[in-house]
């Protein structure tokens, strides 16, 4: 098999065997506890820009199948795991794993001790990383000089609008990096989806007549997309708003909260919030590495709802004067487990009773 080589910026090499594209790359690296959903993940473009290390040790065991794609292609600059299974067996499967990252374009490297590679993120925090076939004098300097890209929403969001149309709620959806989870979650509840490029302004939205807006998810420093903030401020004073990751943390900018990078981040299925007025818990799936600071809340109109139970980091919020909220994890899952799906049917029941009141105020 061919040597591959992961190269982090704090001069750790890690030597594997190589999968995949028979490409270098340069990322962010960061960590993935899932125990499944390896497809999902890898097509989730919250994850554009970075280099997933899978902590499961065998990936790639039920192949890839058409169903479970989040967008067409891989997001992931490169995936890193112990084992790579070759010979997949599951009925809906297409191809093997390798075969479809070969064929995407996406390069993997195997044979890594990703227990200790993990320990190291979360002993140093995220770093950049290069995925290389040779480790030369020039990788290490070339990498310390990397820079992740600013434009990812950009190049991740739709260029152009596009509608599923049915006769139930209209929901105006701002794509920064969305997955086709949210839109499944949504169809499923008969929603009429249309769905907006993340620069679109808030009187073409409006121009629209949606019953409400969903800000989606997606990658990178929400600073980066902060361009969106007046259209957000716009929006929720008109109607009923929720956001979803990457919309998560341009509500909250949009309110005057602040954003910071977390050492290691959430990337996993197994990540337990408190809902803090309903005195539930739910384990969720996430996929951040930027998060919501609580002290940045104070002269603010944000209420948190939801807290992670392991480090406390906000995991929801909501709006005093309008009808707007925002959770940080998935509710739509995909993977992982199904708890927070009822978010959504939050979101339309808000929706209900803001025509309520309109209808009782006119």
């Amino acid at each position: 098999m061919k040597k591959r080589y992961l190269v982090l910026e704090n001069g750790s090499i890690y030597e594997g065997e190589a999968f995949g594209a028979d490409t270098d790359v340069m990322a962010e690296l960061v960590f993935n506890t899932g125990m499944s959903g390896y497809q999902e993940s890898i097509t989730d473009l919250s994850y554009r820009g970075e280099i997933i290390v899978f902590t499961y040790p065998l990936i790639g065991n039920y192949g890839v199948n058409r169903d479970d794609f989040e967008s067409l292609r891989p997001a992931a600059s490169a995936i890193v795991v112990h084992e790579i299974a070759r010979r997949p067996s599951n009925w809906r499967q297409m191809m093997s794993l390798p075969e479809w990252a070969e064929k995407s374009g996406m390069p993997g490297i195997s044979g890594v001790d990703t227990r200790a590679l993990t320990k190291e993120l979360r002993d140093f925090g995220v770093m950049k990383a290069a995925l290389v076939d040779e480790v030369t004098e020039e990788t290490l300097s070339t990498l310390k000089n990397f820079q992740s890209s600013n434009t990812m929403v950009a190049d991740a969001t739709t260029k152009t609008q596009y509608q599923n149309p049915t006769d139930g709620v209209s929901i105006a959806l701002i794509d920064f990096g969305l997955k086709n989870s949210i839109l499944r979650s949504l169809a499923k509840r008969g929603a009429n989806v249309m769905v907006f490029p993340a620069d679109v302004a808030a009187e073409t939205v409006l121009a629209a007549n949606p019953d409400g807006i969903l800000l989606s998810n997606g990658p990178g420093d929400p600073q980066d997309a902060a361009y969106a903030i007046p259209t957000i401020q716009a929006l929720e004073e008109k109607v009923p708003l929720m956001g979803i990751c990457l919309g998560h943390q341009l509500f909250a900018l949009a309110n005057g909260a602040e954003t910071y990078k977390l050492k290691f981040g959430h990337r996993g299925f197994n990540h337990a919030v408190r809902h803090l007025s309903k005195e539930r818990l739910d384990f969720t799936s996430q996929n951040h590495g930027y998060a919501v600071d609580r002290d940045s809340l104070a002269n603010t109109d944000l209420v948190v709802t939801h807290e992670e139970i392991n480090d406390h980091t906000i995991e929801g919020l909501r709006l005093k004067k309008h009808h707007a909220f925002s959770v940080q994890f998935h509710p739509d899952a995909a993977p992982g487990p199904h708890d927070a799906e009822y978010l959504f049917d939050d979101f339309l029941t808000m929706i209900a009773d803001a025509k309520k009141e309109t209808t009782q105020n006119a």
